[in-house]
């Protein structure tokens, strides 16, 4: 099921609405799911200015290595630090205690031009 309030990257990256001027940033189902059993995360640093596809992180699995890539441009303002004792928390609940971090966005109108569950739909045939 994916997640209609979300927008979403060719990526696998999911990007939701905050009570704050930022947006929580995680990977999806479809991602956790090819990963695997997610054992460790590097996440980028609280204060970090990042670029829009420039990869920021990473996520390792039990299978393989994979980036985390910024969905958007903009400054880093939180990061889920539980996820370096829990990173499995990932695997367990991917659109909610799993998310990786938050970011202001440089400009709110590229939230819009991501993909919105249906797009996504499409591109993983979920």
């Amino acid at each position: 099921m994916i997640p209609a309030e979300l927008r979403y990257t060719a990526e696998h990256e999911w990007v939701g609405d905050t009570d704050t001027a930022s947006v929580r940033v995680g990977i999806t189902h479809f991602a956790q799911n090819q990963l695997g059993d997610i054992v460790y995360v590097q996440l980028p640093e609280v204060g970090a200015a990042i670029t829009a596809g420039d990869a920021i992180g990473e996520v390792e699995s039990t299978k393989s290595v994979s980036d985390i890539f910024a969905p958007l441009a903009g400054t880093v303002t939180a990061v889920n630090t539980a996820l370096v004792d829990a990173p499995e928390t990932i695997n367990e609940s991917p659109y909610g205690d799993g998310w990786l971090f938050e970011i202001e966005p440089a400009d709110v109108a590229d939230v819009a031009a991501l993909l919105d569950a249906a797009g996504y739909e499409k591109l993983t045939g979920e």
